[in-house]
């Protein structure tokens, strides 16, 4: 009615930027009609650009305090799509009857742009954004909807939001909707079916397109010589325009050229990543959250004295793990990253071979993640057998594939566990030639995860979808450092496809009763083997990964409240140890705790299992059931793993 339209126009102009180093009261809400409007006035152009410096300068600051607290983030998107924005949000202004107003973005991590523009339309008090990517403060390391006041859509992973924009605007004829891409997510598949959906029905969709050839570990034109763009959206039937996107005189034109157009068109725009951006400018390093020294120089350069005093002082204070130091059964182990170790044991194997022979037999492949999965090195040490490949998992996994499909070879594929999702298709193709393939996805479950839900590696069972006749499809996930050398040792030639899992996070190493490290020494992990960490008469809590080591702490501190517990690590979670069915079935009960989904994971399977041996202790599992909290640690005190809430749920079974 009339009064509550007047309250939310009230609600709408109530903007907060007080606790803000920043001043964005000089954000100027300009209004330009594009249909109208040939040409920029001066004092259009005036404001634009006193617009893009305002919201530069506060990307700047507040993903920098990302950097500070260590919840890191992503500043060179974000920053370099500034321009773009500005003129995009006056054209909403001027024309709301012409624009679905929404800045649909197919590269999540820019959501800096989204925080922001949520708190210049007043839905989010603009000293939240200091808080970007903590655990708890909404705001997650990608848009989600229903997660951040004022945030209008969820992004998803990488070049996945083109497609469903195609769909807003079968639902919005009349409209212009918008999709903000990058050179790096267009590389996806999706990207391209979009293309030729979106020129078949003549939809009214427009791509404002960053092209600063920079992706995460390098740069496109180097590593994937013969893409462009352009040419790729031309070669679908596209009309494209190819801009430099530092200069009003050139980018306004184009995007007005681009709204008048009736059918899908896009705007292609060449800039360095992180333009003016001293030390940054240009570096692939821009992608992620910007250092704090270097913010400081470039804030300090733009007068902002209290964004750099913020930055060097309270910015630092970041939340750690209040349990951090005190697990019991790992209190004191060295840490190693499990993603980072697996390309050393690769290297491991591939320098015990002839190049002649490793170059016949061996084939890896990267998805542009090199230095997060651990192929990084691979490249460094064998760059013979390394193929540096682009943002394309279906595809990457598939050549991977297709050079294992001969007996002795073996391709190695590796990208984030979300990921695997997108691959399931290609799996069963890969199953059904009979290739040989390791596939190592990282980033599993949900432990140091910022980027939140979309980045969730949790439903890695769905690689375990093949026939019995098949080669069986065998999934891993080792304890901790020791356990995975041990195992990369043992599963690297064997045939079929064979899934490690690892974690973002570090893990610790898992120790015996007696202090000394389980799965170091004379250890020997066997294929189907379960590992009896602590023996208990009264039930068993059955665990793997991150969870691992969170469930040895809860079963250590029940253990000494009189409750005789025992834990079981499953590090091949699609094999069924007969000796440990017998175990667990001779007690009252089983829990099974992971940071896999719930209605997906071991936990599914697990009682299953029991049940058709005729053993029935009383069954329970925890895993993920909730959206992301943001944050790293806290992932898994919010879904309900840690060791508290273990505890908790074996109490009430026994």
């Amino acid at each position: 009615d009339e009064s509550t339209a007047s309250l939310s126009i009230v609600i709408a102009e109530m903007t907060d930027f007080s606790g803000f180093e920043i001043d964005l009261n000089k954000y100027q809400k300009v209004a330009i009609n594009p249909f109208t409007t040939e040409a920029l006035s001066a004092d259009q152009i005036a404001a634009v650009k006193n617009n893009i410096e305002v919201c530069r300068d506060a990307i700047v600051f507040f993903t920098a305090c990302g950097s500070a607290s260590g919840y890191g983030g992503h500043t060179g998107g974000a920053f370099d799509t500034v321009p773009e924005v500005v003129l995009l949000d006056a054209f909403f202004r001027a024309c709301p009857d012409k624009f679905v107003p929404i800045l649909f973005d197919e590269a999540g991590h820019r959501v800096a742009t989204q925080y922001l523009f949520s708190v210049l339309d007043g839905k989010l008090p603009a000293k939240e954004l200091k808080r970007y990517r903590v655990g708890h403060a909404n705001l997650p390391g990608h848009p989600e909807l229903h997660c951040t006041p004022g945030v209008k859509f969820s992004s998803g992973r990488l070049g996945h939001m083109w497609p469903f924009v195609n769909g807003v605007a079968m639902a919005n004829p009349t409209k212009i909707s918008i999709c903000l891409g990058s050179d790096g997510s267009q590389q996806e598949g999706d990207d391209y079916e979009a293309a030729i959906l979106a020129v078949a029905q003549d939809l009214p969709v427009k791509l404002i397109i960053d092209d600063n050839d920079v992706t995460i570990a390098g740069h496109p034109s180097k590593y994937l010589k013969g893409y462009d763009v352009a040419k790729k959206l031309e070669g679908q039937g596209m009309k494209v325009t190819v801009v430099a996107g530092e200069g009003l005189e050139a980018l306004y034109p184009a995007m007005r050229n681009c709204m008048v157009h009736s059918g899908p068109y896009a705007v292609v725009i060449r800039r360095k990543m992180c333009p003016g951006i001293e030390g940054v400018e240009g570096q692939c390093g821009g992608h992620d959250a910007i250092a704090v020294a270097k913010a400081v120089t470039y804030l300090t350069n733009k007068g902002h004295t209290a964004a750099v005093q913020w930055l060097e002082g309270d910015a630092k204070k970041a939340e750690k793990d209040p349990q951090a130091g005190d697990y019991l059964g790992t209190k004191g182990s060295k840490v190693g990253a499990n993603r980072a170790l697996f390309g050393e044991c690769v290297v491991k194997i591939l320098e015990s071979m002839s190049l002649e022979e490793r170059k016949s037999k061996v084939m890896v492949i990267d998805s542009d993640l090199e230095g997060s999965t651990g192929l990084k090195v691979i490249h460094q040490k064998c760059p013979d057998v390394f193929v540096q490949s682009g943002i394309m998992e279906r595809g990457n996994f598939s050549a991977a594939a297709g050079f294992g499909m001969e007996k002795g070879k073996v391709g190695v594929f590796s990208t984030f566990a979300a990921f695997l999702e997108m691959c399931v298709s290609e799996i069963t193709m890969a199953r059904l030639n009979y290739a040989n393939v390791l596939c190592h996805f990282s980033h599993s479950g949900v432990d140091d995860m910022a980027d939140n839900t979309c980045h969730f590696g949790i439903n890695n069972f769905f690689a375990d979808n093949g026939l019995d006749e098949h080669h069986p499809s065998q999934l891993y996930w080792p304890a901790d450092f020791h356990q995975l050398e041990q195992c990369m040792n043992t599963i690297f030639w064997d045939e079929g496809i064979r899934f490690l899992f690892t974690t973002r996070s570090k893990l610790p190493a898992i120790q015996a009763e007696d202090g000394s490290e389980l799965f170091g020494g004379s250890y020997k992990w066997t294929k189907g083997k379960d590992d009896v960490v602590r023996k208990g008469s009264k039930g068993y809590v059955v665990s793997f990964g991150d969870a691992l080591y969170r469930a040895l702490d809860a079963v250590e501190r029940l253990r000494a409240e009189g409750h005789d517990v025992g834990l079981i690590n499953k590090s091949h979670l699609n094999a069924v140890d007969e000796e440990t069915m017998k175990l667990i079935g001779g007690t009252s009960m089983c829990l099974v705790v992971e940071s896999l989904g719930r209605k997906t994971g071991l936990g599914i399977r697990f009682g299953t299992w029991l049940l058709e041996r005729g053993f029935a202790p009383k069954y329970g599992y925890i895993g993920v059931t909730k959206e992301g909290s943001g944050g790293l640690f806290e992932h898994a005190y919010h879904q309900g793993y840690d060791s508290k809430s273990i505890q908790t749920k074996v109490k009430s079974m026994l």
